[in-house]
């Protein structure tokens, strides 16, 4: 049986403004195993990036807590943050330097030795074959491997556990699978992913367990296979349009 890493406890998030509250998250509770890869699902607006930006502890929760051994995320965030990396899907590239020193500075943030520094970098570039692309600037480079160095830049201090935030969006079919196999390979590795997607073949292939957020309420969290068995299915899109439809439903009644 798979270890807890995460333990997602009633979290609640409230968006005010002077006009209205949009209540983006509602009591979400589940656990996040450790070496696992959790699909995280959802259609626009229903609540996922919120929740992945709060894991990442980008957004703080309106209610609610997380556990990470047992003790809760807040009482150290600095130290939470060292086992976490975040690939966002919005490109957040410094311009002015290149591949290299961009990764020497991710290395510097989270405090690694020169020696670290250096290990890590040569071993990131040959991961993702960036090492002939070292110097050039980051807006010479493809978008493909634009995406390949933010990967690489979220694994510069090796954290234990990985958000990845629409990691292939906008990505040709080739590139897309070659990106399945590096994050298949993390998972051998013994770490854990949290993949938010809107691909469901992506989701089905990679998922050890999907969760399914639909206007901020926890929908499913299961085994894709699993699910697929209860609404006998073969696809996990019909799987997620009817939960999704459901709620339609209930409003209809």
């Amino acid at each position: 049986m798979q270890n807890t890493l995460l333990k997602i406890d009633k979290i609640s998030k409230i968006y005010t403004s002077e006009k209205e509250k949009v209540e983006a998250l509602k009591n979400i509770s589940f656990e996040i195993k450790e070496k696992e890869i959790l699909g995280l699902l959802g259609v626009n607006g229903a609540g996922k990036t919120t929740l992945s930006s709060i894991i990442a502890t980008l957004l703080k929760p309106t209610s609610g807590d997380i556990f990470y051994n047992e003790k809760s995320i807040y009482q150290d965030v600095v130290s939470f943050r060292k086992i976490l990396g975040f690939c966002p899907q919005v490109q957040n590239l410094d311009l002015d330097l290149n591949v290299k020193e961009n990764l020497v500075f991710a290395g510097r943030y989270y405090s690694l030795t020169k020696k670290q520094i250096n290990d890590r970098i040569k071993y990131l570039l040959e991961k993702f074959d960036l090492t002939r692309y070292e110097k050039f600037n980051l807006n010479a480079l493809s978008g493909g491997y634009k995406q390949r160095f933010l990967i690489a830049r979220t694994l510069m201090h090796d954290p234990k556990l990985i958000i990845m935030d629409e990691p292939t969006v906008g990505l040709d079919p080739q590139l897309r699978r070659l990106l399945w196999k590096y994050i298949l390979d993390l998972k051998d590795e013994g770490k854990t992913i949290i993949l938010t997607t809107h691909y469901l073949d992506e989701a089905d292939v990679l998922s050890d367990r999907i969760c399914v957020i639909d206007s901020g309420t926890l929908k499913a969290l299961e085994k894709p296979s699993k699910l697929k068995e209860i609404w006998k299915s073969q696809s996990l899109e019909d799987v997620f349009l009817n939960l999704i439809n459901e709620k339609d439903k209930e409003e209809k009644k």
